[in-house]
């Protein structure tokens, strides 16, 4: 079975791969297929998110079609920046955004902080897998780390005593909200697979 990922990060594309892979799934990213489709996120949930993009590129492609949507909930800050995590702020940087964040987070008491991920999974008979994931920590007084992306060096997992972006790849996907969720979507996938 082909499922198409409604995104152009490669990253996630590996990350897919690598887990599904032994379902007998292969796994493209959308412009493999020469589908372009730009959805806005209008959502008010990760799911929501998730659905919309799911859908478009299933109903473009023909074929199933798998989106996801992933943030950073910081408990301080009433769940924000949540689903507005890549827009946070209307900056256009990684950096500018985890900046503004440390900065609204001075004088918190709680830095506690979960990174969530839900996945959809739209198939042309209209039929829905969806699986979600959360990794939890806190948030670090200061970025530190080289690796990974977004939100990845403020956020700190005091089991591991490191942020995210000192985790390997390996590390960080044994632990991480998408690997959870990924891992959990394998699961339901192996089951819809038999039966259908």
């Amino acid at each position: 079975m082909k499922l198409v990922l409604a995104s152009q990060n490669k990253g996630k594309l590996k990350e897919m791969q690598k887990i599904l892979a032994d379902l007998g799934v292969e796994v493209v990213l959308q412009s493999e297929l020469g589908i372009n489709v730009d959805v806005e996120e209008t959502g008010t949930t990760f799911a929501e998110n998730s659905m919309l993009k799911a859908k478009a590129v299933m109903e473009a492609s023909g074929l199933p079609a798998i989106a996801d949507d992933s943030g950073l909930c910081v408990d301080w800050l009433n769940g924000a920046p949540g689903v507005y995590s890549a827009r946070y702020g209307g900056l256009d940087s990684d950096e500018a955004r985890y900046r503004l964040l440390l900065e609204n987070l001075r004088g918190a008491t709680n830095r506690a902080a979960h990174f969530h991920t839900d996945i959809v999974c739209c198939f042309p008979n209209g039929d829905v897998l969806q699986a979600e994931g959360d990794c939890f920590g806190t948030i670090a007084y200061a970025p530190a780390g080289e690796g990974g992306f977004g939100y990845d060096p403020i956020f700190f997992v005091p089991q591991l005593r490191k942020t995210f972006s000192q985790l390997t790849a390996d590390e960080k996907n044994e632990i991480s909200h998408r690997g959870v969720a990924l891992r959990a979507f394998a699961v339901k996938l192996r089951e819809y697979l038999k039966e259908n």
